[in-house]
């Protein structure tokens, strides 16, 4: 008769996505994952497969549930360009301060630390990268279209930018101990909106 889980797999999951996000792939240990989900060895690999595969899937439940507010303030219906903005200075807010500051963003850590080792992993950090992209280039193609961004800027261009820098000011926030680098490099992106 098969034994039934005496654990909860969506809260292992979690556990383990909130391990690698502060640790990283490399410094976080099977032995660290064992520790930290509260299950065996043998579990956790019959559940989740091996330390790759556990990784890709804590990666895949990040982008699942990654910033609700953000398809919300880029689609909502008004003025599109106070809505990009907002995000824009949002994002160097976190990156500059409190608890995200320190552990960055999650999709942007495995871009540096395995994007160009996994194959797998960059795939699931470009998809994450374009959905933002998709949302904002329609926020700013809404905006062009209701006068608020000039005829002559490239709303994909403009929208591959401002991905760029956010991504960027993640990295950067990690490590800067100036916070005004971070808040003055996205405002001087911003000004290319007017």
């Amino acid at each position: 008769m098969a034994r039934t889980k005496e654990f909860d797999p969506d809260a292992a999951l979690q556990s383990a996505l909130e391990l690698f996000w502060r640790r990283g792939y490399e410094a976080t240990s099977m032995a660290d994952l064992v520790e930290a989900l509260g299950i065996g060895r043998a579990s956790m690999y019959a559940t989740f497969g091996n330390k790759r595969e556990l990784y890709l899937k804590a990666l895949d439940r990040y982008n699942e549930h990654r910033d609700p507010d953000l398809l919300r303030e880029l689609s909502q219906p008004g003025p599109a360009l106070p809505a990009v903005r907002t995000v824009v200075r949002r994002f160097a807010a976190e990156s500059s301060g409190g608890d995200l500051r320190q552990i960055g963003c999650f999709v942007t850590n495995t871009a540096a630390e395995l994007g160009a080792l996994d194959p797998a992993a960059a795939r699931k950090v470009e998809a994450s990268w374009s959905h933002i992209e998709t949302l904002l280039y329609s926020a700013l193609t809404r905006a062009q279209a209701q006068g608020e961004l000039p005829a002559d800027r490239d709303p994909r261009t403009l929208a591959s930018m401002l991905l760029v820098l956010m991504q960027g000011m993640r990295v950067v926030g990690k490590a800067s101990q100036d916070p005004a680098r971070v808040r003055n490099a996205a405002e001087q992106a911003l000004s290319l909106l007017d």
